[in-house]
């Protein structure tokens, strides 16, 4: 019966490479869920004006007054 006789260490090398393909696919789909996510969150598209620079162009097109300006500006606090 020669069948069985080279199968020692190939068989146990390929069952290894199997599980490691598993763990590579699970982390990829992992991965790709979480830049999914990330992406779909709306704070995170830096085309978007933040708070302060809204409150900026108000002041400068007139809409609201100095005082009005600086008591916002203390509530928003500053730029990050």
């Amino acid at each position: 019966m020669m069948g069985y006789e080279g199968a020692g260490w190939g068989g146990g090398f390929w069952m290894f490479g199997e599980v490691l393909l598993i763990i590579g696919l699970v982390v990829l789909v992992v991965w790709a869920v979480s830049a999914a996510s990330r992406a779909g969150r709306p704070g995170q598209d830096s085309s978007r004006p933040t708070p302060n620079e809204i409150l900026r162009e108000r002041f400068a097109r007139g809409e609201i007054s100095e005082q009005e300006f600086e008591q916002a500006r203390k509530v928003l606090g500053s730029d990050r």
